[in-house]
Parts: C-alpha cells; structure tokens; sequence
C-alpha cells in the first residue's frame, strides 16, 4: 500500500508541475510570473540598473539617475515590452481593425505574444514611458538623459538609445519575437541588432533567465542558448 501511494503521490507532484509550467494567458498574468518566479531575487533595473524592490520602487541614487520630467513615473517599476506591443500587433488584422485592444480580445496569437516573458524588463516607469514605442537606434542631437543613466532619447527622432551593456540583449529578445511569432524586422534594424549582438555577447544573468523563462513558459530562446554552448 505504502508504494501504491507513494508512486500516485509522485504522479499528482509530476501532474502539478505540468499545469504549472505553462505560458502566461495574459499580460496581466505575465507580470505576476516575472515577479515572482523570474526576478523574485534580482534588484537591478534593466536600463540603469536602479537598485529596486517592487514594491517600494526604485532607488535613484543607486545609479545617479536624474529624473526628466515625470517624478511618479521614476519612483516605480514598470514592466517594459523590448519589442513593443505596437511592433508586435500592427502587423496583424487585428490592429488594423481595433488596435491593442482589439488584439487582446480576438487575437490568440497576439495574447501570447504580448504575454511573453522573453520579452519582459523591469524598467523605471518614466524610461518606459517615454521610449514608448521607439525604435531603438543610436541617436543624434537632441536627446533627453537621465544623468548617469546610460540612455538617451531624441523625441525628435523617435528613437530610443539603450546602454552598451543591454544591447545585446535587446537584439537576441528581437529575433526570438521574430522567429516565434512571424514578426518582420527591417534590413537596417537586423543590421543594428547584428552589430548590438557582437559587442554584447550573453552573460550569466542572460542565460539564467532564459533558463527561469524556459522552465515556466517550456520555450527557450535559442539566440541564447547557442552562445553558452
């Protein structure tokens, strides 16, 4: 008898894990994980790399951040798309015929897309804010700073600059958006991410949180994996 339970025991362990490890149904629900099972024991900001609690926020002087023009925006932690959600839907019928909206509703693949934790920072809420949907590109005169924040904004331009050491990164989170979800890149942009991708190759925390995505979501993002092979 004790074998007979032990064995069902492990059966409904093995059944629990399964449910569990599934890709987030929303946004909403894409948050929650990256808090709790991805950045649960990591205090660093993706761009500035703020020191920051959720709940609190972020820690400014930590990183020499200067705030530009929203304080309650810098005094939290928001949760950035590195592809925006606008780059993802407007290629679909469904932005076209309602925007975000509209995707969230009636687009399954949209749902899942926008809910992809590959593709979801903690960001200080005013960077987030004002990158919006940027493109990323190196950007020229004017740009707006946030002191020793290494990131620059040019309004003008519509372009958004990330630090050295995230570019990397934001090139191997684009083609995983790519190559999962059908999303087109333009030449110039692949040529900024190839470069971006050689100067920045992946690091521990990068493969660490491939690794914490994979084990919820089942999918990893092979940009990664096949540098730490």
């Amino acid at each position: 008898m004790k074998i007979i339970y032990i064995v069902a025991a492990s059966a409904l362990i093995a059944a629990s894990l399964t449910v569990t490890a599934a890709p987030p149904s929303s946004f909403s629900a894409a948050k929650r994980l990256a808090e709790q099972q991805v950045y649960h024991d990591q205090g660093e900001s993706f761009y500035c790399e703020c020191s920051f609690d959720f709940e609190e926020g972020p820690d400014l002087e930590s990183c020499g951040y200067e705030v530009r023009k929203q304080p309650p925006r810098a005094s939290r932690i928001e949760w950035e798309h590195v592809m925006p959600a606008y780059d993802i839907g407007r290629q679909r019928q469904c932005w076209e015929d309602g925007g975000r909206s509209n995707c969230q509703r009636n687009d399954e693949t949209f749902r899942m897309a926008e809910a992809d934790l590959h593709n979801l920072v903690p960001t200080i809420g005013e960077v987030n804010g004002d990158r919006s949907n940027m493109r990323f590109a190196m950007v020229n005169e004017p740009v707006h700073e946030y002191g020793a924040c290494q990131v620059a904004v040019s309004f003008q331009e519509r372009a958004f600059q990330p630090p050295p050491h995230r570019r990397g990164d934001i090139a191997r989170t684009y083609w995983y958006m790519r190559d999962t979800y059908g999303i087109t890149i333009s030449r110039q942009q692949q040529q900024l991410l190839d470069a971006w991708a050689r100067i920045d190759p992946v690091d521990d925390w990068e493969r660490e949180r491939n690794q914490r995505i994979a084990a919820i979501q089942r999918t990893g993002n092979h940009h990664v994996e096949a540098e730490g092979e």
